[in-house]
């Protein structure tokens, strides 16, 4: 059964461009179209696509305000959100709403399919330049974005402890390293990385990786340094 993807994106001649690239592989198939993020909602909900790929800036309803409206709708939808440099302020915004993961507008096609393959698949994608930018847009301000995650636990929930290693996870995670990277820099096999990572995302009550990055920012763990 091909992935059932659904474009949204305000300009017609960047959807159809996306159509060839996606149906163009054989287990791939676009659905549906959108112009923002208020009919690609709407059209989710009929469709029932298994990825949406989502552009962030549109005019009236953005991509944030969709997807905020297709997580809430709990279709079971991966979200996957285009973005560029200049839009770094949206980027931690959806990743709290609930995206499955962010990819650059000038991504390669072949890259585009894997990662709609990944997304699809129930992991996260961040591209590594957004998670810098991400880490660096971070250390330029205060505080974060005001709007709670989904996942943030309720006022009286007691606070979870992080033993050393998980933190070192953590702040590896959200500085764009994969579980390979990760396991060479802590000096273990990359399969205690998974382990570590699954049992954080069961430990801290997150959905995916993305959301372990936004757990990460939250709690300063970005900039830590293996054994610090």
């Amino acid at each position: 059964m091909p992935i059932r993807v659904l474009l949204a994106d305000d300009q017609a001649v960047v959807r159809a461009g996306l159509r060839v690239v996606l149906d163009a592989e054989a287990d791939i198939s676009v659905v549906g179209e959108a112009a923002d993020g208020a009919e690609a909602a709407r059209r989710a909900d009929e469709l029932r696509p298994d990825v949406v790929l989502m552009d962030v800036q549109m005019p009236g309803c953005d991509g944030i305000e969709g997807l905020r409206r297709i997580v809430g709708r709990q279709l079971g939808v991966r979200v996957l959100m285009v973005t560029t440099f200049d839009l770094d302020r949206y980027v931690f915004d959806a990743l709290r709403a609930g995206a499955s993961g962010f990819v650059l507008k000038d991504i390669e096609p072949d890259e585009l399919c894997a990662a709609v393959r990944t997304v699809h698949a129930g992991h996260s994608l961040l591209a590594p330049e957004v998670t810098g930018r991400l880490i660096e847009a971070f250390v330029r301000s205060d505080a974060p974005p005001t709007q709670a995650p989904p996942t943030q636990a309720p006022p009286t929930a007691a606070p979870v402890s992080l033993t050393g290693r998980e933190r070192d996870v953590v702040g590896l995670v959200a500085r764009g390293m994969s579980n390979a990277e990760i396991a060479a820099a802590l000096v273990v096999a990359e399969s205690t990385v998974k382990t570590h990572v699954s049992s954080l995302l069961l430990k801290l009550g997150l959905r995916d990786r993305v959301q372990l990055v936004v757990h990460a920012f939250e709690t300063g763990l970005t900039g830590r340094a293996p054994g610090a």
